[in-house]
């Protein structure tokens, strides 16, 4: 065993690993009881948790390999017993337990794997509204999954004979608490089920027969006398039964699994039967006074449907006066109708008349010669039409060709007159001022024949006329 030196000084690191190894020589496995706080399961699969009695407190932590090995899951106020090794953590220089193996302990666990279970059954929708079966209103046959001793039995046959007398119970016997008990409720579910499957036979027609509800019963107890009704296979065989299933555990404040698996909850086993059966003596009861409303209804109707009979007789005539009244209306019918052909000849021979001498109006025969004397005045007027606009147009073209002449420039240059403008200029580069020219330069002089070209010698800025 490591042992620390008096007087040597350590490093931190030093000092924290001569404790690690001193923890972990002294303190190779240790078995450590109590309860778990502040857990932690990440994605990862390890558990992180704090173990703490009355006074202490102490980390720990579980690793995916060993934790898969749990036969359930460990949550916050969880009382357990675990062996594991005592390590310290050397960057903090705290110490833990690493748990290798864990196991409940007491009621508490029990519990705890109830709520477990209970969560994870109706997150998979077991007791959803939905799948619930409705019980029939008056069953032929009821089977009873129990312990064949006891109570219990007794006081379903009891209930049911005060109810319903003659009633058909067939009772499933099954251990309802210890070893192998929720195998046999199983399979008790399941042999029932399977009476009513088509290639299912057997010698007695009572038992061939296939009840129409289940009752799980059992009297009250402990959650330890309770298990198999809280147990997973248990819960599942109930809610794949095809058959209505009432589920009577323990007394009226003991809650399974089953009881949420199954269609009704019934608080205790007595009162399991009086949801199954409806009371003979009430129905009986019920029976005779529908009876009653229906004969009396059913003589009302009869009267009734006397009143109206007789009504239809005294409203009846006799079939040879209808026949009669319908001779005379067909001959009334057949008269008019004749008329009434008559008329519709006449009307149209009328129109046609009229349309044949419409039609000879508008032959084109007699349309011809008028239409001949329509096209000859057309040309006529056609061509004094033409004649008068040729002659309109000759007097304008006259008239456009006296204003052209009178504008055009040469002809002011035949009275004498010419245009004067720079030599080599353009044709629109014409002299109207003395001011624009100056002497020496060369112009050109238009004249109404040819043209002169000048050289500017002098300029006098008077007009020609004030000379």
């Amino acid at each position: 065993m490591a042992k620390l030196e008096f007087g040597h000084i350590y490093t931190v690191s030093s000092l924290t690993r001569e404790i690690k190894t001193l923890l972990e020589e002294q303190y190779p496995f240790v078995w450590v009881t109590g309860e778990i706080s502040n857990i932690a399961l990440p994605s990862s699969g390890h558990a992180y948790f704090s173990l703490k009695d009355d006074d202490s407190l102490i980390s720990c932590v579980m690793f995916r390999n060993q934790n898969r090995r749990l036969d359930f899951i460990p949550g916050s106020g969880m009382k357990i017993t675990g062996m594991g090794r005592l390590s310290l953590y050397e960057p903090r220089g705290t110490y833990q337990l690493i748990l290798e193996h864990m196991t409940q302990d007491g009621s508490g666990s029990l519990h705890i794997k109830f709520e477990q279970l209970k969560n994870k059954l109706k997150t998979q929708g077991l007791f959803d509204a939905k799948h619930k079966k409705n019980l029939p209103f008056l069953p032929s046959k009821i089977a009873i999954i129990t312990s064949p001793t006891g109570a219990v039995i007794r006081d379903i046959i009891h209930v049911a004979n005060r109810r319903f007398p003659n009633i058909h119970l067939q009772i499933m016997p099954v251990k309802v608490q210890g070893e192998g008990s929720e195998h046999e409720i199983v399979r008790g579910i399941e042999i029932l089920n399977s009476l009513s499957e088509p290639g299912y036979q057997d010698h007695s027609p009572d038992v061939n027969a296939s009840p129409d509800v289940i009752i799980i019963a059992r009297g009250g107890g402990s959650m330890e006398d309770l298990a198999p009704f809280n147990s997973e296979t248990v819960a599942r065989a109930v809610f794949e039964s095809k058959i209505p299933v009432v589920s009577a555990i323990g007394h009226e404040t003991d809650f399974t699994i089953c009881d949420f698996v199954a269609d009704i909850r019934a608080p205790t086993p007595s009162a399991a039967a009086e949801i199954v059966l409806p009371e003979k003596r009430v129905l009986d009861y019920t029976t005779e006074v529908m009876e009653n409303r229906l004969c009396n209804s059913m003589i009302k109707q009869l009267d009734n449907t006397h009143v109206r009979l007789r009504e239809f007789e005294s409203r009846l005539k006799n079939p040879l006066i209808l026949i009669q009244d319908m001779h005379l209306r067909i001959d009334d019918l057949v008269h008019r109708m004749s008329n009434r052909i008559q008329l519709h000849v006449n009307i149209n021979k009328e129109s046609m008349g009229w349309l044949t001498k419409a039609l000879y109006k508008a032959s084109p025969g007699n349309n011809l010669h008028r239409i001949r004397n329509n096209i000859g005045q057309l040309r006529q007027r056609l061509e004094t039409a033409i004649l008068s606009i040729l002659k309109g147009l000759k007097y304008d073209l006259k008239a456009s060709h006296s204003a052209l002449t009178s504008l055009n420039p040469m002809a002011v240059l035949d009275r004498g007159y010419s245009i004067t403008r720079r030599h080599g200029g353009k044709d629109y580069d014409i002299i109207r001022d003395v001011s624009e020219i100056s002497i020496g330069e060369n112009v050109e002089v238009i004249l109404s024949k040819g043209s002169l070209i000048c050289r500017i010698e002098e300029k006098n800025d008077n007009p020609a006329y004030e000379r």
